[in-house]
């Protein structure tokens, strides 16, 4: 036991919360964090106590250490996860006498007048409040943080492969030179399938530097079922969403009076279903427990349903997406349901431990919907593939394998953005001194070679992003200046032109642009059924009154990249005959009947079938190979789109697809380059305008394209 390590007073609330012992991550994170020399990554489920094994060596350190400037740099992907983690470490902190601050857009500007005068203790920030500290305060950044002794990155899963998780590594960076040392790391994430590559997320180049502690709890007992619903064909609308009602009846029935999660994956099913779920507490005449929670809701109905959920007295079930999938405290939750395929194992894993604390079983209800096989069913979905990734899911998930984190990407739009922030932060940068910056050792671009630099300083500076003085230094252009100027610069991601919906003078949220709304249109929204009353272009306000009937808008949902593990379980569950217990009657006749088509189908042995003028191949591997061998036909002249788990190639015969499956088995593998340029749409990253198509090619071949990979898949379905 390494609790004695810790300092008296930190011992001493330990003690007050009636813990009888630390987990085990949070005993093996006391000397390697109090240590001071070497990151470390903690990887536990949700409710592993992994915020404490990082604040409770930290304040340990910092009660014998206090001074001025801030020493403990906390970054979380959620202005809701700093607000939670800023309460749940609040009392330790004080026991302790350590100041703690958070900075993020809600946060009073008195607030961060009174840091900047006097910076000192912990402070929790989101990477794009950390960005505007770069921009707006770039000369005090070496004062306030010049004390900094650890960085804290929560959630460091949900940063892995993304713009975020770019731009929050080379602002990492970035402060580190600022400040002209090296400051340990303590990232806090979801178990992965791999974590030496989240390793080498937290500290790029570096990762046999960081120390990798586990928790090697297995977790309480589970309790699952998978229900299928089937609709019948619909003759008309009145006969479709049979089976969405039937699963609402179910959740209505299986979760009242307790706190539950349900995760409908895409927004636009999450107010599906919690409508659905508010009619039947109407019509029972009933106080309603079921509300939306997603990201295009309001901040002051999120929290108020994040309040209930905290509430032992008030039971409620929130119907959300990824929103509550993070570590933000919501207490003790009785039960989650998961309706259609989870994300991904990875997902479904965190979605499972918000159930079951405090020594309670965790319990997961996952529900499938479908409609019935006839006469006009496609062979694809004869299949019912989506229940059979579903199943695979949770196989994997029993089995403790999850996905490894996506090897990095270039991100030369996260790059721009980097590049204009260090001119801004300093008032310009000269090219050389850029590029050691940005692309050094221990940054996310360290990737990017210098004539890729070139390219892109010659490409913004064509655009009037960029201009350069007389001695060659790098300033803002005309372009440049008033994106910098902007609020939404500091966000590394897209962020979209919306509408607010409001009702009564209260914002309920908001919604994209391109949706087509008019007055009397009906809709559901925040859970609820309602009118189009105005819609006001100017200032994109629409006013809305409550209704009967309505549909959920599309609010823009698109779902993860399926991996080659599941697939391959996929296949493994379709030419087998268990069926697994947590199968319901329905879920096993479906599987049954999924199971009697692939083998009348010989997919088994055949990769490719005929569906009228088109062949379907099925290579039984993941979305970015499927992707990349659907590029490579297109490359040759055949017209080829992913379509599920298979690769429809449109018109063309079942022998000449074949052929050309043999063609690029044979190899050698295609140039990726010369792939990804005859590839339109290239540009989906927030200023991959500002990018020269050579670097456009270079970005989606690190992104998207795996010609090794769909080469090898080639040859194993050939041989």
């Amino acid at each position: 036991m390494n609790f004695g390590l810790l300092h008296p007073k930190a011992q001493r609330w330990v003690w007050q919360q009636g813990w009888s012992e630390l987990r085990d991550v949070q005993d093996a994170a006391i000397p390697a964090i109090l240590g001071g020399n070497t990151d470390v990554l903690i990887g536990a489920a949700t409710a592993a106590g992994k915020t404490e094994a990082a604040f409770l060596p930290i304040c340990s350190k910092l009660a014998d250490h206090r001074g001025p400037g801030i020493q403990a740099l906390y970054v979380g992907p959620l202005k809701a996860l700093i607000n939670d983690q800023f309460r749940r470490t609040e009392e330790l902190c004080e026991a302790l006498e350590i100041r703690t601050h958070r900075w993020h857009g809600d946060v009073a500007g008195t607030r961060k007048q009174a840091l900047l005068r006097d910076p000192s203790g912990i402070l929790l920030i989101t990477p794009e409040s950390l960005e505007a500290m770069f921009v707006l305060r770039g000369t005090q950044i070496p004062r306030l943080f010049e004390a900094l002794q650890y960085v804290v990155v929560d959630e460091l899963h949900s940063f892995l492969g993304t713009e975020r998780g770019a731009q929050l590594l080379s602002q990492l960076h970035r402060l580190e030179i600022a400040i002209r040392r090296r400051v340990p790391r303590v990232g806090l994430s979801a178990t992965l399938g791999d974590m030496s590559l989240a390793a080498d997320q937290l500290r790029p180049d570096h990762s046999d530097r960081v120390t990798i502690l586990e928790s090697a709890a297995t977790g309480q007992e589970l309790r699952l079922q998978l229900r299928s619903y089937v609709d019948k064909r619909p003759d008309t609308d009145e006969d479709a969403g049979m089976a969405v009602r039937r699963i609402a009846d179910h959740l209505f029935a299986n979760l009242r009076g307790r706190t539950n999660l349900v995760f409908a994956n895409a927004r636009s099913r999450v107010e599906l279903y919690a409508a659905e779920l508010a009619d039947r507490s109407s019509a029972a005449g009933i106080p309603n427990e079921f509300h939306a929670h997603h990201g295009n809701l309001a901040k002051e109905l999120r929290e108020d349903v994040e309040a209930m959920l905290k509430d032992p007295t008030k039971p409620t079930t929130a119907v959300c997406t990824t929103t509550l999938e993070m570590g933000i405290d919501i207490g003790a939750i009785a039960q989650v349901a998961q309706i259609g395929p989870p994300p991904s194992v990875a997902s479904l894993r965190q979605r499972l431990g918000r159930s079951g604390r405090r020594d309670q079983p965790a319990v997961l209800r996952v529900y499938y919907a479908t409609v019935a096989i006839d006469a006009e069913t496609s062979l694809l979905d004869r299949l019912q593939l989506p229940l059979v990734q579903t199943i695979a899911s949770i196989d994997l998930l029993l089995e403790r394998w999850c996905e490894p984190p996506e090897p990095s990407r270039l991100h030369l739009s996260t790059l721009i953005q980097q590049l204009l922030s260090l001119i801004a932060q300093h008032g310009g940068a000269k090219p050389a001194e850029a590029y050691r910056v940005l692309c050094g050792r221990g940054s996310p671009f360290s990737a990017v070679t210098t004539a890729q630099f070139a390219d892109l300083l010659r490409t913004l500076g064509a655009k009037d992003v960029l201009t350069q003085a007389g001695d060659d230094t790098l300033l803002l252009g005309g372009r440049g200046e008033p994106t910098v100027n902007h609020y939404t610069f500091y966000a590394a991601f897209q962020t979209p032109e919306e509408y607010r919906l409001v009702h009564g003078g209260r914002q309920l949220g908001t919604m994209p642009i391109d949706f087509p709304l008019y007055e009397g249109l009906l809709l559901v929204f925040a859970g609820q059924r309602w009118r189009v009353v105005s819609v006001h272009e100017e200032d994109k306000v629409v006013q809305l009154t409550p209704a009967p009937g309505g549909k959920p808008p599309n609010l823009g949902d698109s779902g993860g990249l399926v991996h080659s593990e599941v697939r391959a379980k996929m296949r493994t569950l379709l030419e087998g005959d268990h069926a697994p217990a947590y199968l319901d009657q329905q879920s096993r006749t479906l599987l049954e009947q999924a199971r009697r088509d692939y083998a009348t189908l010989e997919l088994d042995s055949r990769p490719a079938i005929t569906d009228g003028s088109d062949t379907l191949l099925f290579p039984w591997t993941g979305d970015r190979q499927l992707h990349t061998l659907a590029a490579i036909f297109n490359a040759s002249r055949l017209e080829a789109a992913v379509d599920g788990a298979a690769i429809r190639l449109v018109g063309t015969p079942r022998e000449a697809a074949l052929t050309a499956l043999a063609k690029v088995a044979k190899g050698p593998a295609p140039d990726v380059h010369e792939l990804a340029r005859k590839i339109e749409s290239k540009a989906t990253e927030k200023f991959d305008r500002w990018l020269s198509e050579e670097l456009l090619c270079d970005q989606f071949e690190s992104a998207v394209l795996d010609c090794p990979g769909a080469v090898q898949t080639a040859r194993l379905l050939t041989s």
